[in-house]
């Protein structure tokens, strides 16, 4: 999905690209939603709460999209896994979890793997690596909102919610920003919200057969794939920073799930 992106805002107005994300999800969610549960799903008792969530979602990917004509895709992705360890100081801040000196080492060192991954690019006066060190604390907070709401009453709406404030505010600035894309581009619009809403499903379909501390170490696949894409499609090179600082934010994840899956046992 961040790959169509990357190559539509390339192209298109970033706007019009992260429209074509939302549009397509919410869309298909909503048919979804429809057959499933008929017009139930619109109810919600925390609207506050399910709007904060569905901004923070929208602040991150417009703010990974517009990273993406910037910045290679590997590095914006390796930036972006700052989340789940962020998730991890959140959650002790604002959800009064106890965390240890464990995972304060391992938020530690998750934060010096995206130091460096961005100082060469703000040492070449290229800043935008920021823009996916933002998209990794909106996503964080997402994650946190998205914990808060873990009711199954919720649930329908929340999944709803996702795309649906996005979509609306991207078709209001739609003709503001319009450009006539060609056909090919007119595919891949169709087939990013397609790819975006299939991935929600199966990841609500995964949380429903097993835990989120089993299938935590899975997500950092996306890493590994974007690194691949990244070479083969759009040709960026893999530089020995990124790789290092890669590898210090992979490695203290892990370390925060294998403390998690230790104490549950």
């Amino acid at each position: 999905m961040d790959s169509i992106g990357k190559h539509l805002a390339e192209g298109l107005n970033v706007v019009e690209a992260v429209w074509a994300r939302y549009a397509g999800h919410t869309v298909a969610i909503t048919l979804y939603l429809l057959r499933h549960s008929g017009l139930s799903f619109l109810h919600t008792r925390r609207p506050g709460l399910q709007f904060a969530r569905a901004a923070t979602l929208f602040a991150a990917t417009l703010l990974m999209y517009t990273s993406l004509t910037y910045v290679p895709l590997a590095d914006a992705t390796a930036i972006q896994f700052l989340a789940p360890v962020l998730v991890t100081l959140w959650s002790a801040l604002f959800l009064g979890e106890r965390i240890g000196i464990h995972r304060i080492l391992a938020v530690l060192a998750g934060f010096i793997g995206v130091v460096i991954i961005v100082a060469p690019g703000i040492s070449l006066d290229t800043p935008a690596l920021l823009l996916p060190l933002g998209v990794a604390f909106a996503v964080s907070f997402y994650f946190i909102l998205t914990r808060m709401l873990a009711y199954p009453e919720e649930q329908d709406f929340t999944q709803f919610a996702t795309t649906a404030l996005g979509a609306l505010v991207l078709s209001c600035a739609l003709p503001f920003v319009w450009e006539t894309p060609g056909l090919t581009d007119v595919a891949l619009m169709c087939a990013i919200g397609m790819v975006g809403a299939l991935g929600h499903f199966l990841l609500i379909t995964a949380f429903s057969m097993a835990s989120a501390s089993l299938l935590s170490p899975y997500l950092y696949s996306q890493v590994f794939g974007s690194a691949l894409i990244s070479v083969t499609w759009f040709g960026d090179p893999l530089s020995p920073t990124m790789l290092a600082g890669t590898s210090l934010l992979v490695g203290s994840g892990l370390y925060i799930w294998w403390r998690e899956n230790r104490r549950a046992l």
